[in-house]
């Protein structure tokens, strides 16, 4: 697995998390990430470091997920387009690769944007012809159903143990089909903070972290895992 994203994919190390779901599943999955703090789609597509992973490592599928906001040019319209065309374009390259490609969604607070947000990427990957994963709606239905849960990091804004638990078993119901087994999880790999200290620079979810403060080791219980479950079973995602 190939993950290219920035903050949000790699707060709480969604790539790691799903690589320990999927071994409680019986299946070993080896997760590579391309992340940086802020970073956007276009500039992974821009500098050639997703077509340099795809060409040096086999991979069975990509995460894109793009920087919170360019899909709803909060950083101004031309960000929007830049956005499309780089999910468009990253899309293709794993194609071209023999690789599926998904699009991990967002968040956003408020309910008018959240809407918009969700049609916008979803509109988006259904041009680049690839799988959307929401996040957003079923995020604020989580929030008021499991408030207790640490759906943020101590900032309110990134993910917190509990998204990047959401994000991983989203990931693994869209490419396997299923849900992972209800059971407890340990993973044991950098639990990465906001301040992480990684570049672009490709490597995996699991190597040592580039601050030695990082915590090594997360765990979920399975009341935590159960909460998750009903959620991405539920008809209305609550």
């Amino acid at each position: 697995m190939l993950f290219v994203g920035n903050s949000l994919t790699y707060v709480g190390n969604t790539p790691a998390i799903y690589s320990a779901i999927s071994a409680a599943s019986g299946v070993k999955i080896k997760s590579d990430m391309i992340v940086r703090g802020g970073a956007t789609l276009s500039e992974r597509d821009a500098d050639g470091s997703v077509a340099n992973a795809l060409a040096s490592q086999k991979y069975t599928a990509v995460v894109l997920q793009e920087r919170g906001g360019d899909l709803v040019c909060a950083f101004g319209p031309e960000s929007c387009e830049q956005s499309r065309k780089a999910i468009s374009a990253l899309a293709k390259l794993a194609n071209e690769h023999g690789v599926m490609a998904v699009l991990l969604g967002t968040y956003q607070a408020n309910p008018s944007v959240s809407a918009v947000l969700v049609e916008q990427e979803s509109l988006a990957a259904s041009e680049a012809g690839i799988p959307y994963i929401e996040v957003s709606e079923r995020l604020r239905a989580l929030k008021l159903s499991s408030p207790d849960l640490a759906w943020f990091a101590e900032d309110g804004l990134h993910p917190g143990t509990a998204l990047a638990l959401l994000n991983a078993t989203l990931i693994y119901k869209e490419l396997n089909g299923s849900t992972p087994p209800e059971a407890p999880i340990t993973v044991k790999a950098p639990i990465y903070r906001i301040k992480s200290g990684l570049t672009e620079a490709l490597r995996q979810s699991d190597d040592p972290p580039p601050l030695p403060d990082t915590p090594s080791e997360v765990e979920y219980p399975s009341s935590t895992v159960q909460v998750i479950l009903q959620a991405i079973t539920s008809p209305t995602g609550s």
